[in-house]
């Protein structure tokens, strides 16, 4: 009996450690299981030179989002950006792929415009 007990708090202990595993994992990789709280929009660039899915996005250098998916469409780089629900970007507003540092990270950043109209999702943002 009292190594049944043993087994069974030896299997709750390994089971507890594998979720506290799995929720760090998701944290600290930033991992986000679903769309949540966000809209996608496009972006077509002629060459994205070393930008990377899941890279940033950022206004005035505060993270708004991540690019979700980089694909090759009509011989330019269409790269999808998965933008948080409450940042309302202007239909006007620019992209523009940037680096950060020395050792060269890419992020995109965007720069709102002026106009009245909104992008909705599946809206495509212009390039510089």
């Amino acid at each position: 009996m009292k190594r049944f007990n043993l087994e069974v708090i030896v299997g709750l202990f390994v089971i507890l450690g594998l979720c506290a595993l799995a929720y760090l994992s998701i944290r600290l990789g930033q991992l986000q299981i679903g769309q949540g709280n966000t809209y996608d929009l496009t972006a077509v660039f002629p060459t994205v030179a070393g930008l990377r899915e899941g890279a940033t996005v950022e206004i005035a250098g505060v993270q708004v989002g991540r690019v979700q998916e980089i694909k090759l469409t009509d011989y330019a780089a269409a790269v999808t950006l998965r933008i948080d629900q409450q940042v309302q970007l202007q239909e006007d507003a620019i992209a523009s792929i940037r680096t950060r540092g020395l050792i060269g990270e890419k992020y995109v950043r965007v720069s709102p415009g002026g106009s009245e109209r909104l992008l909705t999702a599946g809206g495509r943002l212009r390039e510089v």
